[in-house]
């Protein structure tokens, strides 16, 4: 019997508690009304739509040289700073060069570029790629002598040194060459080894940012609501349209590398803005899901001139006295004006979906450099309720 009491009672208590948490989850906001993931839309991971702070890489540069190509290095006639580095690198092994007359061409100057992810570690090793900066013809079957990366401080964090894998070819002979890819340039897969860590004290922030890569406020309110829906109301805090300010101290006691881990799975679903981006150059056009036109009605033509040259040559006749005889060129010109027949004027209706505008716009069986100019007039005209981007 007083098992049963005991049973009953704690079982009120746990539904008393949870009635509380519940009053008290409304009551601190947890559930604002904002649905992360709403229906029908195509969400994404916090990961996706984020970058953490304190967590990026850091880039490195690095000044070098490669050796061993097969006559297509730097001319050190044109290039004195890749004879220089020669003479500084055999210097440092050893071999005295001073005043030697020495012109070869499988050695080549190069840029060493990579980048240092974030908590990278001593004894890991990075990808670098390596570009020329003389003359060097190709860097195929080279190799990258010890090279030293600085980063924006000045100090060295990784050393690089390895075989290049370029990814071009040049072949030439004595009045043809062809060229496939860029064979000045090639990376170095695992090529450098870091020497120096970044001191960043991650385990020790009590709260992390959250930089939306897109700033957009409904977004940033949705990460928001994603976050305060699994871990209670004071987890996040949206601060603008791009920053969501994330407490390290309401996660349940987690570390901050855990709790970010929890938090980038969470899905989300991003609000993008209604835009149109058209290439002139390639005649590309890009429509957002969201683009909306009000009712116009368009009007595709167009003139074709055509202006053809057709010039006549006079000869004199054989019995013209000398002297007189002169060959005449009698220009000949046929101008014509073509007016291009098809639908010339046309309604396009209020266009609900991107399906039904992209069907209105293809009644008038235009092409899409045509395309990009009736949307331009559309969006002068008012009647395009979107963001228009020209590159």
């Amino acid at each position: 019997m007083t098992r049963r009491l005991f049973r009953a009672a704690t079982a009120v208590l746990a539904a008393g508690a949870l009635a509380f948490l519940a009053v008290a989850a409304g009551a601190s906001g947890w559930d604002d009304g904002i649905d992360p993931t709403p229906p029908g839309s195509n969400w994404a991971r916090i990961k996706d739509l984020v970058d953490f702070e304190g967590v990026r890489g850091n880039d490195l540069v690095g000044y070098g040289l490669v050796v061993g190509l097969n006559g297509t290095g730097d001319g050190l006639r044109n290039s004195p700073f890749t004879e220089e580095a020669l003479q500084n690198l055999l210097e440092r092994l050893g071999v005295n060069v001073s005043g030697e007359q020495f012109r070869p061409r499988n050695v080549a100057a190069v840029l060493v570029t990579a980048t240092l992810p974030p908590f990278a570690r001593a004894g890991s090793r990075i990808d670098v790629t390596v570009s020329t900066i003389g003359d060097a013809r190709s860097l195929l079957g080279g190799t990258l002598v010890m090279t030293p990366l600085n980063a924006a401080d000045g100090e060295i964090y990784a050393v690089a040194q390895g075989s290049v894998i370029s990814g071009g070819v040049s072949a030439e002979g004595e009045a043809s060459r062809v060229t496939q890819g860029v064979p000045t340039a090639g990376r170095v897969p695992g090529g450098a080894r870091i020497e120096r860590e970044v001191d960043f004290a991650f385990d020790t922030m009590r709260s992390v940012r959250l930089a939306v890569r897109e700033p957009d406020f409904t977004t940033a309110a949705r990460v928001e609501a994603a976050i305060r829906r699994v871990y209670g109301g004071g987890a996040a805090r949206m601060l603008d349209s791009g920053t969501v300010e994330v407490q390290i101290a309401a996660m349940r006691g987690m570390s901050p590398a855990e709790a970010l881990s929890r938090i980038e799975n969470l899905p989300v679903a991003p609000s993008q803005k209604a835009r149109v981006v058209v290439d002139h150059r390639s005649g590309t056009v890009v429509l957002g899901s969201d683009v909306r036109i009000s009712r116009i009605a368009v009007s595709q033509g167009g003139l074709t001139l055509r202006v053809t040259e057709t010039p006549l040559v006079s000869q004199p006749s054989p019995f013209t006295y000398r002297g007189q005889a002169e060959t005449v060129v009698v220009p000949r010109t046929e101008a014509e004006i073509q007016q291009n027949e098809g639908v010339q004027l046309a309604v396009v209706e209020e266009a609900v979906t991107l399906a039904d505008l992209v069907a209105g716009l293809n009644a008038l069986g235009v092409s899409p450099r045509d395309l990009i100019d009736i949307l331009k007039t559309i969006k002068t005209a008012g009647a395009l309720h979107a963001e228009f981007v020209v590159q």
